[in-house]
């Protein structure tokens, strides 16, 4: 009965349509494009993070740095040559990794310029052997005022031109980085790996009090993806290895500030806080002035109850205005069909063809007729409207007093 009677709740009854709910293959067809665009964009995307992962070089000449641009591969042969390897990322650390100044070599790189003048300054004096790398022109006035650097070097090799025996062991090496000129005649200097008009890619300093000081240019030496090239490892090995201890100090942001305290408050001007409580107080009393005021509370019974009555009179003026018969047809039929199933003692399931078998078999009439007042019959004006609606009453009085004793 739910089947058939669902169909006729609609004016689709008439002309034999039927409504049918979408199978989940229908949906899963309809949204087949809308899946295959999501995945693959979700494809594009872990390929982008895949590239972008495996393009990143990780942190320049950092001894536990397996990228190309780092230098793992110097500090594990050196490591396995028994020098102790301290990789330390600012300059307390570096202070308390160094245990012993003449035993230790210091190797310091910071492109990024974390350290100050005077921070710098300091960390040169922490070691007996310092090997700087790539140092700026602020950095060599700080540690080394009587050199300068003079550019970048365009050779792509170097060759041994000095008797300093890290550069004698390697004979070549790759070029590029940048180049110093020493500028101070008075300094006790050794310059090695020159590129012509007196600039050298490594420079070492020897101060008064014995220490040593070598500024290093060819950082590409050290990399992982080319100290195997020329000589190189030789270079890298024979200059780092010199003592047991090698501290390897890369500055970080954790150097920024350590040596002036400056913070946001001493940073910030006068004005810009009492300038954002005047602020704040003119937000509250313009809120204060301009916001809404409430009215009293309204009381409202819930819920609103509605008669029975009401809306039926309500749908019954909707039907009418909009003359929709068939449809008005159709409420009362389902109305009567379920009724009528009930006086026949057939189940809830049961069809419109079993309610009239049943009805028709206990009043008498015709199957056909039965049917044609319960389903078929159209009403095509008002006075039809009225006389199937008294049709249906009519069966229902003849099913009640047929079932009586």
């Amino acid at each position: 009965m739910t089947a058939t009677t669902g169909a006729l709740a609609g004016p689709g009854a008439a002309t034999g349509q039927r409504v049918t709910t979408p199978t989940p293959a229908r949906v899963l067809r309809r949204g087949l494009f809308w899946i295959a665009a999501a995945l693959f964009l979700l494809t594009i995307g872990v390929i982008s993070i895949g590239v972008a992962g495996s393009g990143t070089g990780g942190v320049t000449l950092s001894s536990t740095n397996p990228a190309p641009g780092g230098a793992r591969a110097v500090a594990e042969v050196l490591r396995q040559h028994g020098v102790t390897v301290t990789a330390t990322a600012s300059l307390p650390q570096t202070i308390a990794a160094i245990t012993d100044p003449a035993d230790t070599t210091l190797f310091i790189s910071d492109p990024d310029r974390y350290l100050t003048d005077e921070q710098f300054g300091t960390a040169t004096t922490l070691a007996r052997t310092v090997v700087l790398v790539d140092a700026s022109f602020g950095q060599l006035r700080a540690v080394a005022p009587g050199v300068a650097q003079a550019g970048v070097v365009g050779a792509s090799t170097l060759t041994a031109d000095c008797a300093l025996p890290a550069v004698t062991a390697a004979g070549t090496v790759s070029g590029g980085g940048v180049g110093y000129r020493v500028t101070d005649a008075t300094l006790t200097t050794t310059s090695c790996l020159g590129s012509g008009d007196r600039v050298f890619s490594l420079v070492q300093v020897q101060n008064p009090g014995g220490d040593t000081l070598t500024l290093l240019g060819a950082t590409d030496a050290l990399t992982n993806d080319r100290v195997i090239e020329n000589g190189n490892a030789a270079l890298a090995l024979t200059l780092l290895g010199a003592h047991r201890h090698l501290v390897w100090y890369l500055p970080t942001a954790a150097d920024v500030g350590a040596a002036d305290g400056a913070s946001l408050a001493s940073l910030t001007p006068g004005w810009v806080i009492p300038g954002m409580l005047l602020l704040a107080v003119t937000f509250l009393a313009a809120a204060v002035w301009r916001g809404r005021r409430l009215g009293p509370l309204v009381i409202e019974r819930l819920p609103v109850t509605v008669r029975a009555s009401e809306t039926m009179l309500g749908r019954a003026r909707l039907y009418e205005r909009s003359s929709a018969r068939l449809r008005a047809l159709d409420s009362l039929r389902i109305g009567a069909i379920g009724r009528l199933g009930a006086q026949c003692g057939l189940p809830r399931i049961a069809t419109v063809d079993e309610i009239v078998a049943g009805v028709a078999g206990l009043t008498g009439r015709q199957p056909g007729a039965v049917r044609r007042l319960l389903v078929d019959d159209i009403p095509n004006s008002d006075r039809d409207l009225v006389a199937l609606s008294d049709a249906l009453l009519v069966l229902e009085h003849d099913l009640a007093r047929a079932l009586q004793p």
